[in-house]
């Protein structure tokens, strides 16, 4: 849907404060593709790069009046290339202003605020609530679909610190949405998903004050896998809720598979090495790191930027850990990886669930997900350049992946990392709170202008 000509694209470009760019302008390739490269074909025919909140509401008229297709950008990185669109991308990323007040303990961020922006905000009062482990995610999409993050066991997602959030809705209104006012709205925030029910342009959090911690980084080869992965899923069960790892088995670089377990531990490391004991019996390390650290030292030691190439992952929650014959079909499968060129290889993670996560009722929020003691996340990654052929075959492999994993994991999956070929996604994202959510869909967004593949109601 793209009915602007281009006199209307004039018209926006003199209307707004910000800048507008067409194809061939500079800065219009970095403004306007898909962080996944394997969507780099979806360009938009341009691109606002919004000075404040009336650029924003101007950019949603303007696309309403045209019938011109929007998208939201923050910090792009929809798995699925959703923050991008073939008609008008709203980029976000010049407000990103964020206060933070440790009086309080509040924090309010602009919509267009990254991961950067937020942990240079925060860090100087001592407290934090789960924030993306990268610099260039954005506060939008993070928070909007749930937002986990190492430290989510103790304090919760980002969407449970959000206390209020401003958007500008289809019409062009500018609405606040807290505990009081505009309260469906304010659930559907919390979890419902990114571009879904307009553009949000300020969140306000609550942070929890922070002290030294402890992390830990373990690698075993993967003939050590069959002893090592049973054990660390059920530290992750016993473990208290400062606790957290990412338990992983992947192959990169050519090299052969690796499995891993990266750890951020809300106490000394004396404790961490406690909790962890069980799997350094199991098995010798390849690597074992233990240290303690200030809580910005192990932010800056977990920070991960998903590297610019073409992916696809696909997720589900677990209530309990993978037994014996189900991490046995994985890693088969895992030994035997799909061809491309992509040094990010494959495999499988599962993230800490639990703790603060699971004591927020399902149907509190538009995360449903409440139940979960696991992230089991899939993912295969090729290079831009590969064939089609390639490019299939990472497909077919994480499709045979999830598939063998299937009968052991619930078939729900996590929104913030969406998958454009799941095909259950509104059971699967949403539960039973899909309902609720297509309802106040049609209340602030009658018409669908907010609109994507996977969009609410579509």
């Amino acid at each position: 849907m793209n009915g602007a000509s281009e006199a209307d694209w004039q018209r926006l470009a003199k209307a707004v404060t910000g800048r507008v760019l067409r194809p061939g302008e500079g800065g219009f390739h970095a403004a306007g593709t898909p962080f996944n490269r394997r969507f780099a074909a979806a360009a938009p025919s341009g691109v606002v790069q919004v000075a404040d909140v009336e650029d924003v509401r101007r950019a949603i008229l303007w696309a309403r009046e045209t019938g011109t297709a929007l998208a939201a950008r923050g910090g792009g990185h929809s798995y699925a290339g959703f923050s991008a669109t073939s008609g008008l991308v709203v980029d976000l990323s010049a407000l990103n202003s964020v206060h933070a007040d440790g009086s309080t303990g509040l924090v309010t961020a602009a919509g267009g605020a990254r991961m950067a922006d937020l942990n240079a905000a925060i860090q100087p009062h001592a407290m934090a609530f789960a924030l993306g482990n990268g610099d260039s995610v954005g506060i939008g999409g993070l928070t909007l679909g749930g937002g986990s993050a190492a430290t989510s066991r103790a304090f919760g997602l980002t969407a449970d610190a959000l206390l209020a959030t401003t958007l500008v809705t289809a019409d062009g209104q500018l609405l606040t949405c807290d505990a009081e006012q505009n309260r469906d709205l304010y659930w559907a925030c919390r979890g419902g998903g990114g571009g879904n029910f307009g553009i949000n342009v300020s969140f306000t959090f609550r942070a929890t004050e922070v002290s030294d911690v402890s992390t830990c980084l373990l690698l075993w080869d993967r003939a050590d896998a069959p002893r090592v992965l049973p054990v660390l899923q059920q530290i992750m069960l016993a473990a208290p809720d400062e606790f957290s790892a990412r338990i992983g088995v992947s192959t990169a670089g050519g090299a052969g598979a690796l499995v891993s377990a990266v750890a951020l531990h809300l106490g000394p490391v004396h404790e961490l090495r406690e909790i962890i004991a069980p799997a350094l019996a199991a098995a010798r390390p390849r690597r074992e790191d233990l240290v303690d650290r200030t809580f910005w030292q192990a932010q800056e030691y977990l920070r991960h930027e998903t590297s610019a190439g073409a992916f696809a992952v696909r997720t589900n929650f677990a209530t309990e850990p993978l037994p014996a014959q189900a991490l046995a079909a994985a890693l088969a499968l895992i030994d035997t990886p799909p061809p491309g060129d992509n040094p990010d290889g494959c495999g499988l993670a599962l993230f800490g669930w639990g703790g603060a996560i699971n004591r927020v009722a399902p149907q509190d929020t538009a995360f449903v997900h409440r139940d979960a003691r696991f992230l089991l996340s899939l993912d295969a990654s090729w290079a831009e350049h590969d064939a089609p052929a390639t490019v299939a075959a990472n497909l077919r492999w994480l499709a045979d992946l999830r598939e063998a994993l299937a009968p052991y994991v619930s078939q729900s999956a996590y929104q913030n990392f969406i998958d454009p070929d799941l095909p259950n996604w509104r059971t699967a994202y949403y539960g039973a709170n899909y309902p609720r959510l297509v309802e106040i869909k049609k209340q602030v967004d009658p018409d669908g202008l907010f609109a994507f593949p996977q969009s609410i109601g579509s």
